[in-house]
């Protein structure tokens, strides 16, 4: 066990850039699940939640590090889709869709909605884990859902997430201002507490 070290359980760059910018200076070493050679397997998210994929998770990739482990699940919850795509968000336009083409979905599905309708929200939970401890923070982020994709920042459904508070679409961010405002920052900033604790511990 090294909890001087820390294990991003994901595969995906855009997620990574975000926590690493989360996290910077708190005295980790950060590795991510891609990293090893071969890389570590991705596991089945079967739960209902937010909170427990992102514990499937976390849990999946300490199995094979045996490290201190970060992981999340997010996802856009849209009022007049009942929801969807919720905890399918990565998934919405199909295994491997690309950011474009997870867009293209829902604008599609929510096509005929009026603006004032087209309320939704990011939701993020990140889960930490360790050989002797579990922890789960959640947070959320209001919004709109756009007529269409504007900036080139981020990643996912950023283009078309209208951040209210903000007055700008999640792509129109700078990496800092997102990692400020988001889903994922909020969760981030109440897990880079519970981290701080933990390295500064006695051991």
């Amino acid at each position: 066990m090294n909890r001087n070290r820390l294990l991003i359980g994901t595969h995906n760059r855009g997620k990574v850039a975000e926590i690493v910018a989360s996290l910077d200076g708190l005295g980790y070493e950060i590795v991510s699940a891609g990293d090893w050679n071969p890389p570590f397997p991705v596991p089945d998210e079967t739960d209902i939640t937010f909170a427990g994929n992102a514990l499937i998770k976390a849990r999946h990739y300490h199995s094979f590090s045996g490290d201190l482990t970060l992981a999340d699940d997010s996802g856009l919850v849209v009022d007049a889709l009942e929801g969807a795509p919720g905890v399918h968000s990565a998934r919405y336009a199909g295994a491997g869709a690309s950011s474009a083409e997870l867009v293209a979905r829902l604008l599609r599905e929510v096509e005929g909605v009026p603006g004032e309708r087209r309320t939704a929200r990011f939701v993020c939970a990140v889960a930490i884990v360790d050989s002797d401890l579990e922890r789960v923070f959640e947070a959320a982020c209001e919004g709109l859902i756009t007529m269409k994709p504007s900036g080139s920042g981020g990643f996912g459904y950023d283009p078309i997430f209208f951040h209210s508070e903000s007055g700008r679409t999640f792509a129109e961010m700078t990496m800092d201002e997102k990692v400020v405002r988001s889903h994922r920052g909020r969760a981030l900033a109440m897990a880079r507490l519970f981290l701080k604790e933990l390295i500064e511990a006695p051991r």
